[in-house]
């Protein structure tokens, strides 16, 4: 089963904080993979109706409201679904306080709401934070090291103190983390690659876009699939942005 889009919940989220991303950019076209989106969301709220003892169709319900709540019509409805994500990852917490999916998905869900409520999203940071670390603890692994990338992205791109968490030598760290964790999966890559751009450390850029063209043709095979192709829509498109970006540097460079 495909992750989520993180650059989507990113965009959303440091939307939500005020902040300007230049790199990802909100695509109407995306849009054409909401149907599979709210497919998968029914048919996950279904399954957890009918069992809701069990911990692993609830985060599955988190982790399909996550992915559904990207193509929410309006923040009204986008906090009523990922609210419904929220309500059953801390349910199935409530049963195993140490299932790693359900932190997970309940920091992810928690940045839809923050989206949706644009002047609480400062304080719900917090809470994200904290369910990303412990899912890290619990299984740093999961999602193709997930609480790693996750956690990369809120201390690159939130406010620093004393507004917020902001930090880069800890975006740094985790973002770095996530692409060795995680080497396969372009996301983490990207991301990486993003920062470095943006953090101006041009050698070390270089180097990481060497390894992310050798790497694509692998990729493309080991994540394929109509599952996949919301990811590849956008990482596609960041991959030729983050090139233009270098290409342009390097004319000025020259």
């Amino acid at each position: 089963m495909c992750a989520a889009r993180t650059a989507g919940w990113l965009l959303g989220l440091v939307c939500a904080l005020g902040i300007d991303h230049d790199l990802v950019a909100a695509d109407r076209p995306a849009r054409r993979f909401a149907p599979r989106a709210e497919q998968r969301f029914e048919e996950a709220r279904a399954r957890f109706r009918a069992d809701t003892n069990d911990t692993t169709r609830a985060w599955q319900l988190g982790q399909a409201s996550f992915d559904w709540a990207d193509f929410a019509r309006d923040n009204r409805q986008r906090e009523a679904i990922a609210t419904e994500g929220i309500a059953a990852c801390r349910l199935a917490l409530s049963r195993d306080a140490k299932l790693a999916a359900a932190h997970y998905y309940l920091g992810m869900n928690l940045g839809r709401l923050a989206q949706a409520r644009k002047l609480e999203a400062l304080g719900i940071v917090k809470e994200m934070e904290r369910r990303f670390q412990t899912a890290r603890q619990l299984q740093a692994a999961f999602d193709y090291a997930g609480p790693d990338r996750n956690l990369g992205l809120l201390y690159w791109r939130a406010p620093g103190w004393p507004a917020s968490i902001g930090s880069h030598p800890q975006a740094r760290d985790h973002l770095e983390r996530a692409a060795r964790l995680g080497a396969d999966y372009p996301d983490n890559r990207l991301n990486f690659m993003e920062a470095l751009l943006q953090w101006k450390e041009t050698e070390r850029l270089g180097q990481e876009v060497e390894a992310y063209t050798e790497l694509l043709p692998r990729a493309r095979l080991a994540f394929a699939g109509v599952a996949w192709e919301p990811s590849w829509y956008e990482w596609d498109q960041r991959w030729q942005t983050l090139c233009t970006a270098v290409d342009r540097k390097q004319k000025r460079a020259e």
